[in-house]
């Protein structure tokens, strides 16, 4: 099987010593550590400058050494990326390059590269990015592939495409096999070998992305999943730009693309509302954030170069840009008062910094600084935030047994038919010993029974159709479907049994 992987490390710049010596330790070390005695793993990564800056400012720079090492074995390659996580559809093209030409001069200081790709903060891609990605000198672009017009976000076997007006190439993230091994499910390199050849295609590459603190920060234990994955013999790994190579003697096609980031969904889309966690036309908060911003860059875009705090401010205001004070404040579900306030008491220390700003600006700041903080700890403390996550997945919060065996006739077959599947992925895992797997599908089956499936983050049903084949799914689907067919009556009103 061939699949190239995708990982992209990233802490704020302004994150607390001690959570960064937890990530350090839980996943940077030993994961770093693993690669590079993993003579087979051939992968790609992203880091980005701020996180460097920020190892190399709390004394972790035998992280940075580690990441210098996978440098020199021309196993692993470097993508660029905002240098401080900027939140790039949303921000003026100068802002857009200037984030970029840091990050790859940081790149350059602190492990000697030069990056052939890019990847853009939450794979957000908007207008017109791939036109400065390519004028910038990026070899491609990786998206997720629901940045893809027109094709509805499916995967297709072809490894990689172009986009139709720039012709930069793009790869694209398959979603399933990255939520499948995001998820934690799979324990052992094995099975989750077996899975992932579902998702292997004759004419393409999988390509699998995701965040790099999933393996042993987010998930522990699963770093060493990985490390054995990647190890074994039968897994033909590739670099990004290994991929486009091997692409570039067969079909490639070109393709329109579609605002959109790895966490959109189709109707997020189809509303016009894929930025919703960085910027909801109905969150308040949000609409603050953006003009504190907003007010912040037209004050330092005005500022002469020649003045001597020029360098000072500019550099803070880099670092305000961070994408972390909208996501937190999204409530749908993330949310965090700290990263809020301290998103928002960032920018307006830049504007304070600005000499013989106008009063009047400052203060309107200043009001947007109190609107912002106030108004969070107002909808925490009325519990407003719980309101607004309901909101953005009530189709998921009636549960499935409701969806399904509450409205009878052939979606009982449906709910009949879920669950022995879940069953029978209990009695598989357990008889292979994989006893953390069997337990995950044996409390799936008493939520969907006691309708407690609502509160879970992955749905037991998305995890089932991300572990078993469609082509499984739907055959025990008619099998059960049948059996409906079987016993409804000739009239147009259903049969109680």
């Amino acid at each position: 099987m061939r699949l190239a992987l995708f990982l992209h490390f990233y802490q704020p710049a302004n994150q607390q010593k001690d959570i960064l010596e937890a990530v350090v330790a839980q996943c940077y070390r030993p994961l770093l550590d693993g690669l590079l005695d993993n003579q087979r793993a051939r992968l790609t990564l992203n880091v980005s400058g701020g996180l460097l800056e920020s190892l190399a400012k709390h004394g972790f720079s035998d992280v940075i050494q580690k990441f210098k090492a996978l440098v020199l074995t021309n196993r692993v390659e470097f993508t660029s990326t905002a240098c401080y996580h900027a939140f790039l559809p949303l921000l003026p093209k100068e802002e857009i390059n200037r984030q970029i030409t840091l990050n790859n001069a940081l790149l350059h200081e602190f492990l000697g590269v030069a990056p052939v790709g890019f990847f853009p903060p939450e794979m957000a891609f908007g207008e017109g990015l791939d036109d400065l990605v390519k004028a910038m000198g990026f070899r491609y672009m990786i998206l997720d592939e629901i940045s893809r017009a027109g094709d509805g976000g499916i995967s297709k076997p072809r490894s990689y495409f172009r986009a139709h007006t720039s012709q930069l190439a793009l790869l694209f993230r398959q979603r399933n096999p990255s939520n499948l091994i995001m998820s934690g499910i799979e324990r052992d390199s094995s099975t989750l070998t077996a899975t992932l050849e579902k998702y292997a295609h004759d004419t393409g590459t999988p390509v699998i992305a995701m965040d790099g603190e999933t393996f042993g920060h987010h998930r522990p234990g699963l770093e060493k999943v990985l490390l054995a994955f990647l190890a074994r013999a039968d897994i033909d790994l590739l670099k990004l730009s290994e991929v486009l190579d091997y692409g570039e003697g067969g079909d490639v096609s070109e393709i329109a693309l579609q605002n959109s980031t790895w966490a959109s969904s189709l109707d997020d889309i189809a509303r016009g509302v894929q930025f919703i966690s960085w910027n909801d036309p109905a969150n308040s908060i949000h609409k603050w954030q953006w003009e504190l911003l907003n007010l912040m860059l037209a004050e330092v875009e005005s500022l002469s170069h020649t003045m001597p705090v020029y360098e000072e401010v500019r550099s803070m205001a880099d670092r305000a840009l961070a994408s972390d004070q909208f996501f937190w404040a999204s409530a749908k579900p993330w949310w965090s008062v700290e990263m809020i306030e301290s998103g928002a008491f960032d920018l307006v220390s830049v504007l304070e910094k600005v000499p013989s700003l106008a009063p009047k600006k400052l203060d309107r700041a200043k009001s947007l600084y109190r609107a912002i903080v106030s108004t969070a700890f107002d909808w925490q403390r009325t519990g407003k935030i719980r309101e607004m996550n309901r909101g953005r997945n009530n189709y998921q919060r009636i549960a499935f047994k409701d969806r399904t065996l509450g409205v009878g006739g052939k979606e009982a077959c449906v709910y009949e038919a879920f669950v022995a599947m879940l069953k029978t992925q209990e009695q598989v895992a357990r008889e292979k010993g994989e006893y953390e797997k069997a337990i995950l599908w044996r409390d799936a089956i008493y939520k969907i029974e006691t309708k407690n499936d609502i509160y879970d983050a992955i749905n037991a049903i998305d995890l089932l159709r991300i572990e078993i084949s469609n082509e499984e799914v739907e055959k025990t689907l008619d099998r059960y479907t049948q059996k409906f067919k079987a016993i409804r009556g000739g009239q147009p009103e259903q049969r109680s049994n």
